[in-house]
């Protein structure tokens, strides 16, 4: 078993603490010294020049099916040059009026090298294989479709 610790901070900036005014401003600090400036999203009042907590979802989403995949690919000897993947989150209500991430779908492009890309069918249970060992999937109720282009 492992951990995995953040520090968020958060300090008011402005003179009362009104909902229409408080600041949403504040850091995530990581144990390897990585800090990253974070904010609500720009629809509850947050700076649209930090990542919000959302977009933070989506982007662990990503990140850990890419790292998986790769680690698989290794495994199946591929070389993989490069893996772009514009993720999307789709928050909507549920059933009871809470607001969720429905739905994120990845939609990574990948570049091999080599002897190039494998078959369409193994590209798909590649893929397939890393969203079934995906921490972060395994973690979460929200959807995640894999929608990758043929080939890649």
């Amino acid at each position: 078993m492992s951990e995995h610790l953040a520090t968020i901070e958060w300090k008011r900036t402005s003179d009362d603490f009104a909902y229409a005014t408080y600041n949403r401003e504040h850091t995530w600090k990581f144990q390897g010294g990585e800090s990253v400036r974070a904010s609500a999203a720009p629809a509850y009042q947050g700076d649209p020049s930090c990542v919000d907590p959302e977009e933070a979802f989506v982007a662990s989403l990503s990140s850990c099916h890419m790292l998986t995949f790769l680690a698989l690919c290794t495994k199946e000897k591929l070389v993989v040059d490069s893996y772009i993947d514009e993720a999307i989150g789709y928050m909507a209500k549920s059933d009871d009026g809470r607001m969720w991430i429905t739905k994120v779908v990845l939609r990574p492009s990948i570049t091999f090298g080599g002897d190039g890309a494998p078959a369409q069918q193994m590209l798909d249970a590649l893929h397939h294989q890393a969203h079934e060992l995906c921490f972060i999937a395994n973690s979460v109720k929200t959807e995640v479709l894999v929608e990758a282009p043929a080939g890649g």
